[in-house]
């Protein structure tokens, strides 16, 4: 491969030097661990067959490598793995499927004798059958009617228009309505149902904030206070390093001030792109940045400044084990979120800004727990103090729109055909979780978009809300 990109490089003119792309060798790379990734993740976390995995789950991936029929990959059933690459394609990236984790991408130099050293999560399931427990613990449903405040011509209109878009590049496997506690309407696609677990992409971002307010609920955390991070490049002198002001509310308002590495068109070619797809670690690539800017003074959207504050709640929770067991315990058990798999990368760093994979219920579980104020059965698992500061505007978008607050994305300014009270997860390819506190409603929405996507959020939320009867929240 190296050889490859020299060649490349030595018959570009100079005149075309400013175009040269030096990453190129980084793209490859990461275009066939992100291929591995999606793949082994659709064949064994998703259970998609192959020809879904290529029709969807890659439909967003340029110049994949192979077919449905056939390509410079190999996929072994039995040991749950895929590899990608190899001949005239580039490294071979290799994922594995790990136990109650998800797949996990490897090392280009490692091979199948390595799987063994990646890591699990042994966690005995919750306990009972999904399918007799009522929901919203479970999934047993009541047969009863549309409540008296929902137009069911309205809301087949909205679902309708979710579904039979004007674009291909527009692919919308799932939708469900929660109004009241209730589901009022649920629909999937051909070739998915409610089991089906799909990418949370960035929705993941807000999953991560829910466990981190808990910790800041218990004291271990604090919003206001310096991180304390061993920064890296190490410096002799590290108490004057700048990045020591750097506190948790501006790594989770994305105002960080740290040089952009995932953004301005280098997503796929350096930064988190190296942790998601090519196995390098996702806590010293995002320590590994210089500081730029004046810590809250400018929004950037950086996958870094969420695993910065996901390593700060590794630290928080002290060992290893409590770390990788807090997930299920804080969360995910207590709303019966079973089929969710919170991925790690190969040091067992969980990769809680993009890899999750769960079903639109679990998501919608999620959701209700929001708008329940962050009780659940009783409990308070969620403050409502840390409600209020992820739908807080971060200050560093005031001048463009006030639509971002902490890990959840806020209905912008320019919005008035929908209650600027919602907010909303959001992640790539059209994976969202609105919850509107005014009308009592929580939205799902499930996609596998690709191409210029444009499938919005907003929009569908002011459709959902034509079949709600005013005054009924």
């Amino acid at each position: 491969m190296k050889r490859f990109l020299a060649i490349i490089l030595i018959l570009v003119p100079l005149s075309g030097a400013a175009d040269t792309d030096y990453f190129f060798a980084n793209r490859v790379m990461i275009r066939n661990g992100l291929q591995a990734v999606l793949m082994c993740n659709g064949l064994f976390t998703s259970h998609r067959t192959l020809e879904q995995v290529f029709s969807q789950e890659l439909a967003y991936v340029a110049h994949k490598v192979g077919s449905a029929d056939g390509g410079d990959y190999q996929i072994d059933s039995q040991m749950q793995t895929v590899a990608v690459g190899g001949a005239d394609s580039g490294p071979l990236i290799r994922a594995a499927f790990r136990e109650g984790i998800g797949c996990v991408v490897m090392a280009p130099d490692q091979g199948l004798d390595d799987i063994g050293t990646l890591p699990t999560l042994t966690l005995p399931p919750l306990p009972g059958d999904a399918a007799a427990i009522a929901w919203p613990n479970g999934d047993l449903l009541e047969d009863t009617p549309l409540p008296a405040s929902v137009n069911g011509d309205a809301l087949q209109a909205a679902s309708d228009w979710a579904f039979d878009r004007e674009s291909p590049e527009q692919v919308t496997l799932s939708l469900m309505v929660i109004h009241r506690g209730n589901i009022i309407h649920e629909r999937y696609a051909p070739g998915v149902d409610m089991h089906t677990r799909t990418r949370t992409w960035s929705t993941a971002k807000s999953i991560a904030v829910t466990l981190i307010g808990e910790l800041v609920e218990q004291k271990h955390l604090a919003l206001d206070e310096p991180l304390d991070l061993p920064w890296l490049p190490e410096l002799v002198s590290a108490e004057s390093d700048p990045r020591n002001h750097i506190t948790l509310r501006h790594l989770l308002n994305m105002s960080s001030g740290l040089y952009p590495v995932d953004s301005f068109g280098m997503e796929y070619a350096t930064g988190s792109g190296l942790s998601y797809w090519a196995g390098t670690s996702s806590v010293k690539g995002a320590l590994d940045r210089g500081a730029v800017r004046e810590p809250g003074s400018f929004w950037d959207y950086e996958n870094y400044d969420t695993l910065l504050a996901v390593y700060a709640m590794k630290r928080a929770l002290g060992t290893d084990k409590a770390y990788r067991e807090f997930p299920r315990r804080a969360l995910l058990d207590k709303i019966g979120m079973r089929n969710t798999l919170l991925s790690t990368d190969r040091f067992g760093d969980f990769i809680l800004s993009s890899q999750v994979y769960t079903n639109a219920r679990d998501l919608a579980r999620f959701g209700l727990l929001y708008l329940q104020g962050g009780v659940w059965g009783g409990e308070q698992l969620v403050s409502p103090q840390w409600i209020e500061f992820v739908r807080t505007p971060a200050p560093a978008t005031a001048k463009t729109g006030n639509f971002y607050g902490g890990q959840w994305w806020l209905v912008p300014d320019d919005r008035t055909d929908v209650p600027d009270n919602a907010y909303s997860t959001a992640g790539n390819r059209g994976q969202y979780v609105i919850v509107v506190p005014s009308h009592d409603i929580v939205i799902v929405r499930r996609g596998l978009d690709y191409g210029e996507q444009g499938f919005n959020r907003w929009d569908l939320t002011r459709e959902v809300l034509k079949a709600i009867k005013p005054g009924a929240g």
